[in-house]
């Protein structure tokens, strides 16, 4: 399945948590029992690794409720500067022949907007 795309706008300085329901093909609960999640923020596809802000990922017990849970810290979104970002947000899990199989699950743009309480 494609990625879902999702365009968010956020205040600078603010804490941002998403939680994320993921279903399967069946329409159930996806079971992400021994699976790891990462979400990154940056400035343009082709950014380098100092221009990436790495979100904290987490897939809260029960892993069967097919929960993602991603956030960034008011300090994290103050260090940004006002501006349009791309983000992504993908899944993974380790085969039986050893090898990393991803998913990306949700991407799309994140807009940091300028506050007066920053």
């Amino acid at each position: 399945m494609p990625a879902q795309y999702e365009e968010f706008i956020f205040d600078q300085g603010a804490d941002i948590a998403i939680e994320l329901y993921l279903i399967d093909e069946n329409g159930d609960k996806k079971d992400l029992t021994n699976y790891d999640a990462r979400a990154q923020l940056k400035l343009n596809y082709n950014s380098d690794s100092a221009d990436t802000t790495d979100f904290t990922t987490i897939i809260p017990d029960p892993a069967e409720d097919g929960i993602v849970n991603i956030s960034l810290t008011g300090a994290q979104t103050a260090a940004l500067k006002p501006a349009n970002y791309v983000y992504g947000v993908e899944i993974s899990f380790q085969d039986s022949d050893g090898n990393r199989i991803r998913e990306l699950i949700l991407d799309g743009r994140i807009t940091i907007e300028p506050t007066v309480f920053f």
